[in-house]
């Protein structure tokens, strides 16, 4: 073979992602070592955790990497686990050399746009709509994370077809699942058990966020979908003081018992100076083969909220989408495969993606949101 260097095989490695981590292996730590011979190249693989169920990729991307430079040789991935120290070294250096736990998506440089998906009520449809909308955004190239903030009532592992699926853990970094060109975490996936019930107060709710949100590696991301339980329970207090730049999507029904409650979650946001970007009515008809639209749940709810928020908070709080019942819908939820991916060109898809579109355009407004100032004392 032609003559190839230890430094052309780690520049080619140096294009091999990790699957999860979404980094070059090379800048991990994980090529620890590279051995030529004369029909052979062996690469010496640490990976950060034994039985990783991705190693056959890692395998793939490196043997077709090495091929790229030396064409004509047989490749060998040695694959080993890293140590404690190799992991910690790793870790550290994802978290930007730091040690202690913090939420990216807090600090005074993110660039992440963060929405969170709330309802006054269950049965709204919110995780249907937070799924659908990470979906639409991820279709346009954006880098989009959910996070399953319902602690008791989580469902978004099995909205997306992943109910069985569990995240990889680096020392205490959590890496999150990849899913349709997302990320999702879930305490459903960290559950021991997936059928074990969640049974927590406060403070463990309010642990378990911080950690979906600081444990976990999330990397580069453009936009951070988390789906809140309804109400407005501990869990939207400890958003409103881990994230306090969070906006705030309302997901409510057409009828007035359901619209009324969503205001609440509406005010609730507002009380953590966070904004309420918009109103979103789920179920909002059924239309008929006809043409005709049936309301089986009423109409005006959503534009009631939106006209009752816009007057109490002083800036538009407008009505970004009225998403019709519609049975592929439904379907979407159980399956794991949700109508934005299996139906893009029906009428409930369109509009969800319309409502994608509004979020993932818009530039940051300081209108209901903090701004971590304090008034001066007088000279």
């Amino acid at each position: 073979m032609a003559a190839v260097t230890e430094e052309q095989v780690r520049e080619a490695l140096s294009t091999v992602n990790d699957p999860e981590i979404k980094r070059p292996i090379t800048d991990l730590g994980m090529v620890d070592g590279i051995t030529i011979g004369d029909n052979e190249i062996t690469v010496r693989l640490l990976l950060t955790v034994s039985g990783c169920p991705l190693k056959d990729t890692l395998n793939r991307d490196i043997t077709a990497a090495v091929l790229t430079v030396a064409p004509d040789v047989n490749v060998v991935v040695d694959m080993g686990v890293m140590n404690d120290e190799q992991r910690k070294s790793m870790q550290q250096m994802l978290r930007g050399g730091h040690t202690e736990r913090e939420v990216p998506f807090a600090q005074v440089g993110s660039l992440t746009k963060v929405f969170a998906i709330a309802s006054g009520k269950g049965g709204v449809g919110k995780s249907t709509v937070t799924v659908n909308l990470g979906l639409a955004m991820a279709n346009r190239g954006l880098k989009v994370g959910i996070i399953d903030a319902d602690i008791y009532g989580h469902s978004i592992p099995d909205m997306l077809g992943v109910g069985d699926l569990r995240p990889t853990q680096v020392e205490d970094m959590i890496m999150p699942v990849p899913v349709k060109g997302m990320k999702v975490i879930s305490i459903g996936m960290l559950k021991p058990n997936k059928n074990q019930v969640v049974a927590w107060r406060g403070p463990m709710l309010d642990r378990a966020l911080l950690q979906m949100l600081s444990d976990v590696y999330w990397g580069d991301l453009d936009v951070l979908l988390l789906d809140l339980p309804p109400g407005t329970g501990d869990v939207a207090i400890s958003l409103g003081q881990h994230l306090p730049n969070a906006e705030v999507l309302v997901v409510t029904t057409p009828q007035p018992a359901a619209a009324s409650v969503a205001e609440r979650a509406g005010t609730m946001a507002s009380m953590m100076h966070q904004r309420v970007v918009g109103i979103v009515e789920n179920m909002s008809y059924f239309q008929l083969p006809s043409g005709e639209r049936m309301e089986i749940f009423g109409s005006g709810g959503a534009a009631a909220v939106a006209e009752t928020l816009t007057a109490r908070f002083g800036y538009d709080v407008p009505v970004l989408g009225q998403v019709p019942l519609e049975e592929k819908l439904r379907e979407g939820g159980d399956s794991g495969e949700p109508i934005i991916a299996t139906n893009p060109d029906s009428e409930a898809a369109k509009i969800l993606q319309g409502i994608a579109d509004q979020l993932s355009g818009r530039s940051r407004g300081l209108a209901g949101m903090q701004l971590g100032l304090a008034p001066a004392g007088r000279l």
